[in-house]
């Protein structure tokens, strides 16, 4: 098949979970006699994505837009026109290439843009984060996760005490944004990284068939890389705690280290890797012989780290959809610790029986954590599960499907 695979997050030289999982999928994709094209954005050339821009096929930079506010900070007001216009520059994009593939693959944050592709194009979007029906993409609001449903709730995520007008014209974005994600998503063919995505949009927009779950995957083959370079375990050595993710409140490293430092045993250090706006404040606070802040880091760095530590820590407070590090830590068969919120607890079939130790709130976790006599190394899974090839196999499955075609809510395996 021709495949086109869209994203306005590829390229950028640190790239996240979404751009690596386009990335995966095409590479898979090739491997398996596919011929894959990738449209992203027109920030960077290609080359600024590294080793893991090589994907083997044509990238085509003519994305742009997304980052465009139309002062909605400044006016402290969601405005109507903005998505709208967003959705249809976008489709504007994928229409000059379109017809010359057997199937468009869209992985990114404009989901409204399906309601501008022509019914006859075999249009397939996957859905990575909360943006379905939130429009600012993570359900999550004064440092906790939002389950309001009215639009004009939605209105305190761009002001702080919102007055009447700002309200109405916000809710007035949101409900239009949200009944134009709806459209699209009975338009064409939708697939869903958790079951929790599409569970969370239907309590907004009502429960029906909104497309089907595909859960996110990782490269296989660097992990294996990664445990073959990893240093093995000795006996009496220091307990390494690994965490990745981005320094913000929603990925819930400041309340981990908060919680963590009065419990913190001797024996055991912490090593994270990552960026963000809440690193220098964490790096003053907490940074110690025990505490270690390794910045950003490449993925091959970052895999090295895992796979040489006894155990992952995904501390999100937010619902993470189907979070690639726990992915990671149970595929390496590392004890990955996590909140049982989101996605997360989906993830479950991905390791042995115990492996993925679910708590109720980050307390809870810490004890687990530092009272744990074993730490695996757990035993590997079926060859194949959790990779991009397996996901492929379902994919092709779907493209192969009449555009627009009503997908079951979950694909065997078979």
């Amino acid at each position: 098949m021709r495949i086109l695979i869209v994203s306005e997050d590829i390229p950028y030289p640190n790239m996240g979970g979404l751009a690596k999982h386009a990335l995966n999928l095409s590479r898979a994709l090739i491997q398996a006699g596919h011929t894959v094209d990738l449209l992203g954005g027109d920030q960077h050339p290609i080359e600024v994505a590294g080793e893991e821009g090589q994907f083997g096929g044509r990238f085509f930079g003519e994305l742009n837009g997304l980052h465009i506010g139309w002062k909605e900070r400044k006016l402290g007001m969601f405005m109507p026109p903005r998505r709208s216009w967003l959705a249809r520059h976008f489709a504007r994009a994928i229409l000059r290439h379109a017809r010359r593939y057997d199937v468009v693959h869209y992985h990114g944050h404009v989901p409204n843009v399906a309601r501008h592709i022509p019914r006859e194009i075999n249009f397939v979007q996957t859905r990575h984060d909360q943006g379905s029906d939130c429009v600012i993409n993570t359900r999550f609001h004064n440092n906790d996760i939002c389950t309001a449903v009215e639009p004009a709730a939605c209105a305190r995520c761009v002001a702080a005490r919102p007055n009447t007008v700002q309200t109405a014209i916000s809710s007035f974005a949101v409900a239009t944004y949200r009944k134009e994600v709806a459209e699209s998503f009975l338009r064409h063919k939708t697939v869903f990284v958790s079951d929790m995505l599409q569970q969370n949009f239907s309590r907004t927009m009502g429960p029906r068939r909104w497309g089907t779950t595909i859960h996110n995957f990782v490269n296989l083959e660097q992990l294996r890389r990664a445990r073959a370079s990893a240093a093995p375990s000795t006996a009496g050595e220091a307990i390494n705690v690994f965490i990745s993710g981005k320094m913000n409140p929603s990925k819930g490293i400041a309340l981990f280290l908060r919680t963590l430092a009065p419990h913190l045993p001797s024996h055991m250090r912490v090593i994270m890797a990552g960026d963000g706006p809440d690193e220098t404040s964490l790096r003053a606070e907490f940074e110690s012989a025990q505490v270690q802040f390794l910045g950003w880091c490449t993925q091959e760095k970052t895999l090295h780290m895992a796979a040489s530590a006894h155990a992952i820590v995904t501390p999100s407070v937010w619902e993470e959809p189907s979070a690639s590090t726990i992915l990671e830590g149970l595929l390496l068969g590392k004890a990955t610790f996590a909140l049982a919120r989101g996605g997360t607890p989906e993830l479950a079939m991905y390791g042995a029986p115990g492996q993925l130790r679910l708590h109720p709130d980050m307390p809870s976790l810490v004890r687990d954590l530092v009272s744990n006599n074993s730490y695996g190394p757990y035993a590997p899974q079926p060859e194949g599960l959790g990779g991009a090839e397996h996901a492929v196999e379902k994919l092709l499955r779907i493209y192969q499907l009449p555009p627009g075609a009503t997908l079951p809510a979950r694909l065997s395996d078979r």
